[in-house]
Formats: structure tokens, C-alpha cells, sequence
């Protein structure tokens, strides 16, 4: 299976593709047009800024090549913002794939700390990706903007408001916990991803 981790500015690259390592798949890492409209599966990860990362996906017409891809696409954290409509993030819009904006956490309490960062459980669970789980999930969040509950909310999360843990629509897959960070079930996701 020819699968292709997307190049860009933005971070934890690296720790996705040794997660696919460990599940014994080794992926290429590219911004090569070709490369990507032949890949098998596409994996958009992402830590940093949306307003500055928009600009470069943007200016190297990654923005849409991404939107064009017919094969399974999974978008991780910022990646999976990215493919929204607009983010607060900036002030910036975004891909447009998932009609949503993303919003920014306001803590309701002192103790509600932002960035939301550990683990945290997904519940109402409602794809193919969440195939064999059986109970609520925990995995590990980095974030500190969130994606309100849509008609594409395939996975909630409760922290400060019930907010998207995943997104589905058509071809297009994505997560904002990281899979590649959260243990076992992480790996089963990012392998019912690549059987999809």
C-alpha cells in the first residue's frame, strides 16, 4: 500500500510516520504533486499555527491539491482544522472540506486550563475508523482551538463544552487527538484508516 504523509511547515511528521513504523508500514514523506494524487492514502498531520501555515499551503498550491484528492484523506489536530471553513486561529479561512468553523476554548472556571493537553475520552463513536471499539477510548489531545459538534462529528469530547473529536465526510477522515500519540488505540485507528 502506497501511503503518503503530506510535507509541509508544520510539525509531528516525524512521530506519524514512526507510529505507521510501528504498525509496519512505512510511508513517504512528500509535497510532491504526483506523489500524492498516487498515493493509496493520504495522511495531512499538523502542529502550529493556522493563520501562518494557511498562508504557505496557500502560496505552494498545496491548498488545492489537498481539497482535490479522491483517495482516503485523514487530517490530524491541525490538519484536521485546517480543513474546515474558517478558523479563529488568525482570523483565516481555511480549506473549506468540513463546513464548521474552528473556535477558540474560553474557560468557563480557573481550572479549566488551555491548552486542553493529555488524555481525554472519545465517545458517540460513528465511523469505520472507530471499528472493534466497544467503549469510550482515551487518547491524547495537544489543542487549544476546538471544532463545535456538526452533522460530520464522528467521535465527541467533553472538555470545557462537548466539541468534535472526529470529522467524516466522503473521502475526507479526521482526528483532533493524536493517534500516533495514543498508544494502542491510536494504533488500531490509523489501521482502520488504512483498511478503509
Amino acid at each position: 500500500m502506497n501511503v503518503v504523509i503530506v510535507k509541509y511547515n508544520a510539525g509531528n511528521i516525524r512521530s506519524v510516520d514512526y507510529a505507521l513504523k510501528r504498525i509496519g508500514v512505512d510511508a513517504i514523506i512528500t509535497d510532491d504533486k504526483d506523489a500524492l494524487l498516487a498515493a493509496d492514502k493520504v495522511i495531512f498531520p499538523g502542529v502550529g499555527e493556522a493563520e501562518t501555515t494557511m498562508k504557505y499551503l496557500r502560496a505552494s498550491g498545496m491548498d488545492s491539491l489537498i481539497k482535490d484528492l479522491k483517495q482516503p484523506v485523514l487530517g490530524i489536530c491541525l490538519g484536521m482544522q485546517l480543513m474546515c471553513s474558517y478558523s479563529e486561529e488568525g482570523g483565516v479561512d481555511c480549506l473549506g472540506i468540513f463546513d464548521v468553523p474552528v473556535k477558540r476554548f474560553v474557560p468557563n472556571k480557573h481550572e479549566e486550563k488551555v491548552p486542553h493537553m493529555g488524555w481525554n475520552t472519545i465517545s458517540d463513536l460513528k465511523s469505520e475508523l472507530f471499528k472493534g471499539f466497544t467503549h469510550d477510548e482515551f487518547v491524547y489531545f495537544v489543542h487549544s482551538f476546538y471544532v463545535p459538534k456538526c452533522d460530520f462529528t464522528i467521535a465527541t469530547t467533553d472538555y470545557i463544552q462537548p466539541f468534535s473529536a472526529a470529522l467524516h465526510k466522503d473521502n475526507f477522515y479526521a482526528t483532533q487527538f493524536h493517534p500516533e500519540k495514543s498508544g494502542e488505540a491510536g494504533s488500531r485507528i490509523l489501521e482502520n484508516f488504512l483498511n478503509i
